[in-house]
């Protein structure tokens, strides 16, 4: 079957950063990354000329694969695995990472892709499917969380 959409291109441009959402989502687990992702692909691929935005439909199913996978794991045990990219230890990433998995997983997502990705409020109500003002409460109950886990450092904020 042939697609309508260039996925090479679309993998390309907007693969990494796909990868990099579902990622924090998952709360650092990469091989739910990697899976979610390319589950994603795979099933818009064969949709075809089915998919009328490409990058907003794989980011939907990357998150829903993902979803179904840590609910999967959650229901199996309770452990969460210390999957790290990189070295714990730098830059506080062990700290920020395990913030990030104190989150639910939609505030991760509305996280990452408004404050790492650089995405607006809407597009980022697009990609996960979500209102705009659902985003907007996953970013307050968000940056709350954080702020308690990892403290404030602008204490003098006015």
């Amino acid at each position: 079957m042939e697609t309508a959409h260039d996925y090479d291109s679309i993998w390309r441009e907007s693969g990494a950063t796909i990868w990099r959402a579902v990622y924090a989502y998952s709360g650092g687990r990469r091989d739910v990354a990697d899976d979610a992702v390319a589950e994603a692909f795979a099933r818009a691929m064969t949709r075809g000329g089915e998919v009328t935005d490409p990058v907003a439909y794989l980011f939907r199913v990357a998150f829903r694969v993902a979803s179904a996978e840590l609910v999967r794991r959650t229901k199996e045990s309770n452990d969460m695995p210390d999957t790290l990219v990189a070295d714990p230890n730098q830059n506080g990433l062990a700290d920020v990472l395990g913030a990030m998995r104190s989150l639910s997983p939609a505030q991760r997502a509305a996280v990452y892709l408004h404050y790492r990705a650089d995405l607006p409020v809407r597009e980022v109500a697009h990609l996960t499917g979500m209102s705009s003002a659902a985003v907007k409460v996953h970013l307050m109950r968000g940056r709350r969380r954080l702020r308690a886990l990892l403290g404030d450092d602008d204490e003098d904020t006015t």
